[in-house]
């Protein structure tokens, strides 16, 4: 009996390990997204989302009182110290094809190609995507007191309405994920910007390394 319940145990766990993550359906973004914003992540809009990033529960990056040093000295040391232990923990677990981490200023930026993300052929998350999004999730519900840019990128094409669409796409699939994997859309702001901003020369293989989206981190003070 023992024995009977171990095994079946055993290929639910398997079973379980084995389950392919897709995107919800479309319809249900609009809640699943509810409290992010649809918009750039600046000094601005974050000052204005800040009551609402605290009324959902929101954390900030607190100061070690340090006598020698004035109110804004200690804050801005704290959030450097404390970016700088998130993007080591970025950097040590996200080492995958097609993902970096990188610093600029007091913000950590990941930038994630396409292909490191989603399905070839198809507009989803891919098992690569899934490992990759699964691991940053853990890291950003442990390093909670920090904004989150989504923002989505693609080659150069010739309609840029389709780009901005195609780009917005990617990025709210990525914002979707998060909002699943237990982070709070309060920290969200989610943007998709088509083919501005490329980071490569637009042969093939520049194109497939524009086509990306980049999330960055910023410390919640």
């Amino acid at each position: 009996m023992m024995r009977g319940f171990a095994t079946l145990l055993l290929i639910m766990m398997t079973m379980t390990s084995c389950v392919t993550y897709h995107s919800p359906a479309r319809q249900t973004w609009p809640t699943l997204l509810r409290g992010a914003s649809m918009t750039d992540m600046t000094e601005m809009s974050r000052v204005a989302k800040r009551p609402v990033y605290l009324g959902a529960g929101g954390q900030l990056v607190t100061a070690t009182e340090n006598p020698a040093a004035d109110k804004i000295a200690n804050e801005n040391a704290a959030a450097l110290n404390y970016m700088a232990k998130l993007e080591y923990a970025l950097y040590d677990a996200l080492r995958m094809p097609g993902i970096s981490v990188q610093r600029a200023g007091t913000d950590v930026v990941v930038i994630m190609v396409r292909d490191a993300l989603m399905e070839l052929d198809v507009a989803d998350i891919s098992p690569d995507g899934d490992r990759a999004l699964n691991i940053m999730a853990k890291i950003l519900r442990q390093y909670d007191a920090t904004f989150i840019e989504i923002a989505g990128y693609t080659d150069a094409m010739r309609d840029g309405a389709a780009a901005r669409s195609l780009s917005l796409d990617m990025a709210q699939r990525v914002a979707v994920y998060l909002a699943q994997h237990k982070i709070n859309t309060a920290r969200m702001f989610i943007v998709g910007r088509g083919a501005t901003r490329p980071i490569a020369a637009q042969d093939d293989i520049g194109r497939l390394t524009n086509r990306r989206v980049e999330i960055r981190l910023a410390p919640a003070r």
